[in-house]
């Protein structure tokens, strides 16, 4: 029966938004499985620490509102509940039906907790085994804060779930044979300050958030500049930089060889990348933002990462 529910779900959102790109091509993910030790921090903080990491991989975009608009509807359907419905980009309406103008934006008015249980749901719905529980049992509430705060991530799930801080800023450094600085845009090569412009959006060149995957295309509000258009980091990822601020996993500490995956409590999450917004202008990759994981904004939002087989 649940199969059966979940099959008309999905029709129905086929009906209501025949007029918007299919999100399935919001999710391309990226895949590392070699020269996985990097040192975290390097360049841009005060301590580092040696991370080896397990093979991941990590989506080519930020969580765009269509994806994550049709995934919260269907989840809903299924008796998932969020805190906040999520918007399109930076000037979109809570939770309204994507638009031609915000389909690919990314999501944002978002908190924490609405990211790990939206990607629970993601993982049930595409048949994959969730990372988040509590107690043994699969998170599905948002407003259970409680539980989200307290629970536990199965790094070995197949399931979709937040890039671990360390995940993040590997994927944002790596290039073809090596890592580049940490104190660079990611996918910036030289220290002319004019080429981080060409990979992200940011409060020098946008007022609001763009269209995923359009960094380094000149802006023009008469087109609609579509993903994988603007200029990619090395590892062929978008907007690592700039555009919206995205979760981690993490709970915020000082990097110690001990705590890979952060601690296993605290009082603020780790945000990495920085925005278009004025109030998060450290872009570089190797820079640290904290928040409260109930906090929501219009420059924050995240982007999909799992354990490869």
């Amino acid at each position: 029966m649940r199969k059966f529910f979940l099959c008309l779900s999905l029709l129905f959102l086929a009906i209501i938004l025949p007029a918007q790109e299919s999100s399935s091509i919001h999710i391309r993910l990226v895949t590392f499985r070699s020269n996985l030790t990097y040192m975290i921090g390097e360049d841009t903080q005060a301590y580092t620490a040696i991370r080896t990491l397990q093979p991941f991989s990590i989506n080519k975009f930020e969580t765009t509102y269509s994806l994550w608009y049709q995934v919260r509807t269907t989840a809903e359907r299924l008796g998932y509940n969020f805190q906040n419905p999520g918007q399109g980009g930076s000037l979109g309406k809570r939770g309204a039906l994507p638009t031609e103008e915000n389909a690919a934006q990314p999501v944002t008015m978002i908190n924490w907790y609405d990211a790990i249980v939206w990607c629970n749901a993601l993982s049930e719905i595409r048949g994959r085994v969730p990372c988040y529980t509590y107690n043994g049992e699969i998170l599905r509430d948002s407003s259970d804060t409680a539980a989200c705060d307290l629970c536990e991530c199965n790094w070995e799930s197949d399931g979709y779930r937040l890039p671990s801080e360390a995940e993040w800023e590997y994927a944002a450094r790596r290039e073809k044979t090596g890592f580049q600085r940490g104190d660079l845009i990611s996918g910036q090569i030289s220290d002319d300050p004019e080429e981080g412009l060409l990979y992200a959006w940011t409060a020098e060149n946008a007022n609001a958030t763009r269209n995923v995957g359009t960094a380094g295309v000149p802006f023009d509000p008469n087109v609609i500049a579509l993903p994988s258009t603007g200029n990619a980091n090395s590892a062929g990822l978008y907007d690592m930089s700039g555009n919206v601020m995205e979760f981690c996993w993490d709970w915020f500490e000082d990097y110690t060889d001990e705590n890979v995956h952060g601690p296993q409590m605290g009082f603020e999450r780790v945000s990495r990348g920085g925005s278009w917004s004025a109030y998060t202008l450290f872009l570089y990759c190797g820079d640290r933002y904290s928040y409260d994981p109930n906090e929501c904004y219009n420059y924050m939002g995240f982007r999909i990462c799992c354990t490869a087989k």
